[in-house]
């Protein structure tokens, strides 16, 4: 009897060994999503967005960099056309990211050439990003998440 108690404390110990790295698991992350689809993909564009806010309601900090064909998505009478297969319409969900206070970056060039103009980003608290701008994001994150 003796030895079977022994030899199932004995069983539990590498069990007790992983507790720590479960508990590491669970620290807050300084994520970056970075989207590049545009209009021509609804569910691809809503991914950042929809991932986003998953993670920060999840308890981790995130910011968003879009570029490319993603900062077409901040005019509003384009948000508001994106519904996402499968997911709420992106207007819903960038509502959503905007009151979580999620930082949201539109790469400069990328939207002065499709249009884009400031109070377009302003309406979601969004600002232009650069490169200096994407570095200090890169170096600041623990994780990149590319959509």
């Amino acid at each position: 009897m003796a030895r079977r108690t022994f030899l199932s404390q004995l069983a539990a110990l590498p069990f007790l060994a992983l507790s720590p790295k479960i508990q590491d698991a669970k620290k807050p992350l300084h994520i970056m999503m970075k989207g590049a689809w545009g209009p021509d993909d609804p569910t691809r564009a809503a991914f950042p967005f929809a991932h986003g806010l998953a993670l920060a309601e999840a308890g981790h900090e995130v910011q968003m960099f879009l570029l490319a064909d993603a900062t077409s998505l901040m005019r509003k009478s384009m948000m508001d056309s994106i519904v996402p297969v499968g997911w709420p319409p992106l207007s819903q969900t960038v509502e959503k990211v905007v009151a979580k206070k999620i930082p949201i970056f539109a790469c400069g060039a990328c939207s002065r050439a499709r249009g884009i103009v400031e109070s377009d980003l302003t309406q979601w608290g969004a600002k232009f990003g650069n490169p200096t701008i994407f570095v200090s994001m890169v170096e600041w994150a623990d994780r990149i998440i590319v959509e």
